[in-house]
């Protein structure tokens, strides 16, 4: 009984530290599928240790975005053309930056490469999922937090658009009512291409089996927990992204990715980048939530089956080597 409690505490905590979602309600069936699953010896104090995991995976679908790579964020007041890729100038870089993440949420790697395209020099500091003990200070319990000297910003993109007015002098701020190209493909980030990465990413239990490879060989993980949190965890994202599918409308995952990619294609309409000779906030927002997938099985196959591949091995190289810094 105490692994079983173990079990489920662990995969509650490390799915409670998440970036903006919605709700997610695990339809009944799905709950059965679970149940099932840890009823093997028919023991009482074991076979419900699935339970307290699902209700913590049905309160946000945000807990699909930190472990998952799915979820939504939507804050929008962005600025007009990114300028092109070149350090700020020295008195205005902020002195002290440091990013509290999870090292595959996509919207931390969405900050990072806004930071890394202005070579803004950052430490990483990664979250413990378990104890979430780095930022117990923080009244704010998601990820990304990032603290600029002192002062705490959280949401990626209301992050990225604080950083822009900081470091990006004269850009002007667009109105909802005056949404601009760049505008309009940063929130298409948050509110569709995100939604079809879990999916993909926990397509079968192969699948689901090593992006959580991935994700605790990065993460603040004990070894009991490595063990724990791949495979109660890649069991439970199995299901959940089954959910999602239903949620958002999604009947061929594959062919959902495929589509996305290339609308964000078709949407580049022959240029180098949206931002045209160079990336704009639209790019970057792109290319870091993509960032995590790219080398699973889910991001190789979108290479291999879309035109995006010539746009990602462009940004690869502008957006460059890692800018951060050791804690």
């Amino acid at each position: 009984m105490r692994r079983a409690s173990f079990t489920s505490s662990i995969l509650s905590r490390t799915l409670s530290t998440v970036h903006d979602g919605g709700t997610v309600n695990l339809h009944p069936r799905l709950r059965v599928a679970l149940f099932s699953s840890s009823r093997a010896d028919n023991s009482n104090s074991r076979r419900h240790w699935f339970f307290p995991l699902l209700n913590s995976f049905s309160k946000s679908s945000g807990q699909a975005v930190s472990l998952g790579l799915v979820g939504v964020g939507a804050s929008v007041a962005t600025a007009a053309s990114v300028y092109a890729k070149e350090p700020p100038p020295a008195e205005i870089i902020p002195k002290d930056v440091v990013l509290y993440q999870y090292e595959a949420c996509p919207f931390c790697n969405k900050v990072k490469a806004f930071l890394d395209y202005y070579d803004i020099p950052y430490k990483v500091v990664e979250v413990n999922p378990i104890s979430k003990k780095e930022i117990k200070w923080s009244d704010y319990k998601k990820v990304p937090i990032l603290m600029v000297d002192g002062q705490q910003l959280v949401d990626s993109s209301a992050i990225i658009d604080q950083l822009s007015e900081k470091i990006l002098p004269g850009k002007a701020i667009i109105s909802v009512a005056d949404e601009d190209e760049e505008t309009k493909w940063r929130r298409w980030v948050d509110n569709h291409l995100v939604h079809v990465l879990s999916p993909n990413i926990y397509r079968n239990t192969s699948e689901a089996l090593a992006s959580f490879d991935y994700i605790t060989s990065n993460g603040n993980f004990s070894f009991t927990e490595k063990i724990t949190v791949k495979y109660a965890g890649a069991a439970a994202m199995y299901f959940v992204s089954k959910n999602l599918k239903k949620k958002y409308n999604i009947t061929d995952e594959r062919a959902a990715l495929y589509e996305a990619t290339e609308t964000w294609v078709d949407a580049l309409n022959g240029r180098n980048f949206l931002g045209g000779s160079k990336p704009n906030l639209a790019d970057l927002a792109v290319f870091g939530v993509l960032r995590p997938i790219r080398y699973l099985r889910s991001g190789r196959d979108m290479v291999e089956h879309t035109r995006i591949g010539e746009w990602y091995s462009r940004m690869e190289k502008v957006v460059g080597e890692p800018s951060r810094i050791k804690a």
